[in-house]
């Protein structure tokens, strides 16, 4: 898993580290001490950690003037045993809402396994984005196909013609507009 590393062609763009309202902001990198595991697997330094056990991120992109973010995520999303949905909406997500995020892209290629729970947090996400959305994309399908059985599809786009492959060889403005006019056409508006 040390190998799995986020996605860095976007640093040009935009670093969380570098960001004062992100998260992150002043965080520093030590890529050549490996110290954050999951179940006793070392990760790369380049995620970030958001208080679960299990699930790692990297912000890939911020956009206050259009409200739009980019997360890229890595290992077991597990709301079961480790609440990981309550870690991301507290720790990240309403921190990036209080700064007028209401557009959110979650990347998933790196996602091994998810394990559900209710869907209280998805649902509350979903409300304070009134004016925004949240998709995915890049998800396994049987990782989509355990959060459709708890119903995370009501609250999260995913699949069709939103389900865009080639996002690293888009800029993350294109990428955000491209997601944005699926999701508009998607909605009826």
């Amino acid at each position: 898993m040390h190998v799995i590393e986020p996605f860095y062609g976007w640093l040009k763009y935009y670093d969380s580290s570098q960001d004062e309202y992100s998260p992150f902001h002043g965080k520093e990198y030590n890529y050549d001490l490996y110290s954050d595991t999951i179940y006793g697997y070392y990760i790369d330094p380049g995620w970030d950690f958001i208080g679960s056990e299990t699930l790692y991120l990297k912000i890939l992109y911020l956009d206050y003037d259009s409200g739009y973010a980019v997360i890229e995520f890595m290992g077991e999303w597990n709301d079961a045993i480790h609440n990981d949905i309550m870690h991301l909406k507290r720790n990240i997500i309403d921190e990036l809402l209080a700064a007028e995020i209401s557009k959110f892209v979650l990347i998933g290629e790196n996602i091994l396994n998810f394990h559900g729970s209710d869907d209280s947090y998805y649902e509350e996400w979903f409300e304070d984005v009134e004016e925004g959305w949240v998709t995915a994309i890049g998800f396994r399908d049987f990782v989509l196909d355990e959060m459709k059985q708890f119903h995370i599809d009501h609250y999260v786009n995913w699949g069709g013609n939103l389900d865009v492959i080639n996002w690293r060889t888009m800029k993350p403005q294109m990428l955000c507009q491209l997601i944005d006019g699926l999701i508009q056409k998607r909605l009826g508006m």
